[in-house]
């Protein structure tokens, strides 16, 4: 069985890796349709259209212009999600991504964040490096 360390993933927005990242997450999911008949004595569903969404966590950097700065709201981007790292043999998942909300926190003792969600148009497609 394969395991893997969280602080060996990154993400890429094209070829360019976004700055200062401390955690990102995303979900692949599927519209289900109701396909229970009354005569039916259990539900039934197929799967319909796939989607993707997610967010990333990082500490902001302002500087980082090929990063944070190309994930501004509405912006269209290709987004790379490094789960295992980037190293020959490893998986990644690819898409297009609309970048959603995006938040910036600071508070006395801590670092200064961004969080940014985005949902997938089209999609997610798996590879290896």
């Amino acid at each position: 069985m394969a395991t893997h360390k969280g602080s060996e993933g990154l993400v890429k927005i094209g070829s360019n890796t976004v700055a200062e990242v401390v955690d990102f997450s995303f979900d692949e999911n599927a519209d289900m349709i109701e396909t229970t008949a009354l005569a039916n004595s259990a539900h039934s569903f197929v799967s319909d259209l796939v989607g993707w969404s997610g967010s990333i966590d990082c500490f902001w950097d302002e500087t980082d212009s090929t990063g944070q700065g190309a994930m501004t709201a509405g912006a269209s981007v290709t987004m790379v999600l490094y789960p295992e790292g980037a190293d020959s043999g490893d998986s990644y998942a690819q898409g297009t991504a609309l970048i959603g909300t995006i938040s910036r926190a600071n508070a006395i003792g801590a670092m200064v964040t961004a969080n940014f969600s985005f949902t997938g148009t089209g999609a997610l497609a798996w590879a290896t490096v």
